[in-house]
């Protein structure tokens, strides 16, 4: 038994090392960041609260999209959860009795077909700057918290449960100690969870909530309602429950979810909005919630009840009511009558509403859109332009330059943006819509990037925003199943052809002017039922018609006639000929109902995909990659290394590196450096988000969240050369930079926005260098920048100190921020700004009085195109890297006149220093004179007053030179252009003068 119990010893540990060994150190890329690009277009939102104490703070509960706070009723939002392990929010709650105590429920808070999931509740005592878990981590959906006005340990908590299976912790759960302890008080069983709880806001022992046996099913569209649905009392402080029935429909008239509120002023007095199919409506009691009766049917109040079911009560009034839907409607008689509120005509699909009681004008309300304040009763509303919580389910990106990214909004039609403003920044001057429906995918023509196709299917055209219905006649027809997330995209290998999935596949070669059909129906004909449907599976499930389609395709990237297609019921299939044969490929592994989320074909191979297999839907939470390097024949599962909770949407192959992966899951971004066999983080910066899709443009990761909008991670070249060589991290190391872009944007031309206008980060300006320090090391570290020439351009040292910003009334975004080279242990991202060294100032001259508020920031010319060597000198160990400096592609002026255009400039720049050598000289001499007024006197400078005079006048004329030249220099500068023959000759006439004022300099010195 001992040499057993040896061996398993010794193959356990040598596994715990190969895993050791596999994982790169995080330390090798921890200074690379996301950036976000937007857009600030609101998403999905169910949690929402006000602070009655501070009628200018609100709290939101974005689905994926994590907890946001304004001080300044929603002119501004900023998150405050970025750094909690799920974004997926429920509902939001402040203590009545303590503003600074703030509870979240985690998960989505509905039941819909598409949807994340959190891991239970959440905790601040500091108004949201830190947050502590509580536990109920399986509940995974959570509808409403609800805690005692008076005491704000006292919490009660809806628990929804598992949507996709059975589970024991849902029901109604409440802590009497803040959360450490939780004990579930209201119970029917695995297949029944709580949607809504309300504490009575006059006597916190009556306590009311809803129970709702909602299940989601495996496919598209699929839901359960069970029997144990209702409404339910507490009058002893949650111990016991009694269901309510007297007056409200029943589970055998088709009873959902109920939505309900208690009035403020007077709890008698509830409001309901009830789900029940035709026994459904709007209804109210007026017993405290014993017996009830319906007020409208109306479905524009009550309709679509399982998605909306918010109804509040006038704080200060009970016959005031307000319903949510895709309208917001009030009733000032007690909901016998209605009137649009919000939303009409057209709307915006609501689901919560907040009233201050203290000022009942003042109301916020949630909705698919995000967030919008109220504080003058409705007459007008704060923005949802201002929240960069837009849900994709896919991201694109086209040719263009800056490139484009491309997405389907969550209930808000579709998005283009530019990866890059000209103005310094991503606002909404940099995107619009594309002519595409909400979920669709978004392709541009690789050809031409104004030409953009998707949906069920459109062609727009940028230049005119006309857009045309391409579609198949199939769409119209009925004959072929397709679901609102239908595949379009462009083969790699031919830009002439584009795909289109239902449960068959499309392609076109001639912009949708005709269709083939290029497959057979390539779902399941027969499958089985996953064991999460539990208590709903039924013989007719297996007999009901087909409903899956083709969710993916992987066309290949070297071969347009290889093909791979995946679909949301389970399926992988192949074909090598352009669709005239199909082949099934499906691992074993695969069951029915896995959805084949997204693959991507290899890169450097057609044997080769990629295949993310998310199986949420079979309440399934692990997360499955599958990887064929035999064109289906074996497969491999990889995902050691994810965590066990994280279903995986998206991953995919980087093109110049064979092997290098990026995996997208529900909360984060994932990479491996060696095809699969180990993954780790690259969540970096990034919040805890829903990943759908991630593409690879150029040297950038693109992603597309399901919450959080676009983010792109710049220049990937770091894991590029990780992946291809071992770095050690005992060693100091210098990345080879990638080409270095010499754009500029324009900050002169307008009035800037507002400070308080949202925007989106610019990628970096200049060449990024990239390095590593060990761990033990200390010491000093210098950058130098040396051009073809191996003349040496700029230097850098961890020793400099920085200079001053000038004070001047600009834009914080036009500041370009001196960077200082760090010495500590780790990677670090520098920026090189691909300009000469700035222009030094003494310290007697500050910025200020030398160039005025209206000076430029730049002080040295930009460098010209071509090629450099970064040299890195660490502990007298010197590395060195080539790459190039590139013009902006968009520029076409040739490279003679740049070269004249760096050769004023560089003159001025040359004449700048010199005055500014001179200057410091002359105020030198100055100040060792015994006082400025003893210059006129014999005992002057020189012991001669004609020359004391000469050098003040020297000093004003060094100043005039300076001046004219940094102002040349400028306007030399500011775009790549062709010098004019005006400044040219200025330039000249420029020389003239300073020539003429050295010669006196140097007669002055020589006296």
């Amino acid at each position: 038994m001992k040499w057993r119990f040896r061996f398993l010893m010794v193959v356990l540990l040598c596994t715990i090392f190969q895993t050791l060994q596999a994982q790169v150190s995080a330390a090798l890329f921890q200074e690379m960041q996301w950036r976000m690009i937007g857009p600030h277009r609101g998403g999905r939102t169910v949690g929402a609260v006000g602070v009655p104490q501070q009628p200018n703070v609100f709290y939101i509960g974005v689905n994926n999209g994590g907890v946001w706070k304004t001080t300044d009723y929603g002119r501004t939002w900023f998150p405050i959860f970025d750094d909690q392990p799920t974004g997926s929010i429920g509902d939001v709650a402040v203590a009545p009795s303590n503003p600074d105590i703030i509870y979240v429920g985690s998960g989505e808070g509905l039941q819909r077909p598409d949807l994340s999931v959190g891991n239970g509740m959440y905790k601040s005592t500091d108004a949201g700057k830190t947050w502590q878990h509580l536990g109920l981590t399986d509940v995974q959906q959570i509808g409403a918290v609800a805690i005692d006005p008076t005491n704000p340990n006292r919490v009660f908590v809806a628990a929804m449960g598992h949507p996709y299976g059975p589970n024991t912790e849902r029901g109604v759960f409440r802590t009497l100690d803040g959360g450490k302890t939780w004990e579930r008080v209201l119970y029917k069983d695995e297949n029944t969870g709580a949607v809504q709880v309300s504490i009575d806001p006059k006597n916190p022992n009556i306590i009311f909530a809803d129970l709702w046996a909602g299940r989601q099913g495996p496919w598209e569209n699929g839901e359960w309602n069970g029997l144990q649905s209702g409404l339910f009392k507490s009058v002893d402080g949650g111990n016991t429950w009694t269901k309510i029935t007297s007056g409200l429909p029943t589970v055998a008239q088709g009873l959902g979810r109920i939505g309900f509120c208690i009035a403020p002023s007077n709890p008698k007095r509830m409001y309901a909005t009830v789900d029940a199919g035709e026994y459904g409506g709007m209804y109210r009691s007026d017993d405290a919630g014993e017996s009830w009766y319906s007020i409208s049917n109306d479905g524009r109040y009550w309709g679509r009840g399982s998605d909306f079911a918010e109804v509040k009560a006038d704080p200060q009034n009970e016959n005031i009511v307000y319903t949510a839907n895709v309208v917001v409607w009030r009733s000032e008689d007690g909901g016998h009558s209605w009137k649009d509120f919000r939303g009409a005509p057209g709307g915006d699909d609501y689901h919560r509403i907040w009233i201050n009681p203290d000022h009942s004008n003042i109301i916020l309300i949630a909705a698919d859109q995000g967030a919008i304040i109220t504080v003058n009763g409705g007459e007008t509303f704060s923005s949802w332009y201002n929240q960069p919580t837009a849900q994709f389910y896919h991201v694109s990106t086209d040719n263009a330059f800056p490139y484009n990214v491309y997405g389907g909004q969550q209930e808000s039609g579709s998005v283009g943006i530019a990866s890059r403003g000209n103005d310094g920044q991503i606002t909404f001057r940099e995107w619009h819509p594309v002519g595409v429906e909400e979920y669709g995918y978004v392709a541009a023509d690789p050809l031409n990037p104004n030409i953009i196709y998707g949906g069920k299917i459109t062609k727009y055209d940028k230049r005119t925003g006309q857009v045309q219905n391409v579609a198949p006649e199939a769409i119209r027809s009925g004959k072929y199943r397709f679901i609102r997330t239908a595949p379009v995209l462009f083969s790699p290998d031919n830009p002439h052809t584009l795909y289109f999935a239902g449960n068959v596949l499309f392609k076109t070669n001639n912009g949708g002017m005709d269709w083939q059909v290029i497959s057979p129906d390539l779902t399941r004909s027969e499958w089985d039922i996953p064991a999460s449907v539990g208590i709903y599976t039924t013989p007719a499930l297996k007999t009901m018609p087909r409903r899956g389609v083709i969710y993916t395709i992987a066309p290949s990237y070297k071969d347009s006639n290889t093909i791979w297609c995946g679909t949301d019921d389970g399926y992988i299939q192949i074909t090598h000929d352009g669709g005239k044969s199909w082949k099934n490929i499906t691992p074993a592994a695969i069951t029915s109902w896995s959805k084949i989320s997204l693959m991507d074909c290899g890169h450097f191979d057609n044997n080769t995909v990629y295949a993310a297999v998310n199986r949420i839907r079979c309440d399934d939470l692990h997360p499955h990659i599958y990887i064929t390097h035999s064109g289906g024949g074996t497969w491999e599962e990889k995902v050691n290394g994810l965590p066990e909770n994280e279903p995986i949407n998206v991953v995919r192959e980087d093109p110049q590196v064979k092997g290098l992966l990026f995996a997208g899951s529900e909360t984060a971004v994932y990479v491996s450096f060696d095809d699969g066999n180990h993954w780790q983080s690259l969540r970096l910066n990034m919040p805890s988000t829903s990943i759908r899709d991630l593409v690879i443009k150029d040297d950038d990761i693109v992603v597309g969240t399901h919450g959080r909008s676009f983010w792109i991670l710049d220049n990937i070249t770091p894991l590029r050369q990780i992946a291809r060589q071992r770095i050690s991290v005992n060693n100091a190391y210098l990345f080879k930079p990638q080409n270095a872009l010499r754009i500029r944007w324009d900050m002169n031309t307008d009035t800037p926005l507002p400070q308080e206008e949202p925007a989106g980060k610019n990628p970096p300006d200049g060449a990024i260098i990239d390095y590593y320090l060990p761990n033990n090391y200390s010491g000093t570290v210098t950058l130098t920048i040396k051009d073809a020439a191996g003349k040496m351009i700029r230097t850098y040292a961890s020793t400099d100190t920085p200079y001053a910003i000038p004070k001047v009334n600009i834009p914080k975004y036009w500041i370009r921020p001196q960077q200082i080279l760090s010495a500590a242990p780790g990677m670090h991202r520098f920026l090189w700004d691909v300009h000469l060294t700035p222009l030094p100032v003494p310290p007697a001259y500050p910025i200020s009085a030398i160039y005025g508020n209206t000076a430029p920031l730049a002080t040295s010319p930009w460098v010209m195109p071509g090629k450099y060597t970064a040299l890195l000198e660490v502990n007298g160990k010197t590395m060195q890297q080539q790459f190039n400096v590139v013009m902006d592609p968009r520029v076409a002026t040739t490279s003679a006149d740049l070269q004249r255009q760096f050769n004023l400039a560089n003159q001025c720049y040359e004449i700048s220093k010199t005055c500014l050598e001179r200057l410091q000289i002359i105020q030198q001499m100055i100040q060792n004179t015994e006082s400025a007024s003893k210059i006129n006197s014999l005992n002057t400078i020189a012991g001669n007053a004609s020359n004391g005079r000469r050098v003040i006048s020297n000093k004003n004329s060094y100043h005039d030179i300076l001046q004219q030249s940094r102002n040349l220099m400028s306007m030399l500068e500011e775009a790549d252009m062709p010098p004019t023959h005006t400044i040219g000759l200025a330039v000249q006439q420029l020389a003239t003068n300073f020539k003429s004022l050295e010669n006196q300099w140097q007669i002055i010195i020589s006296e």
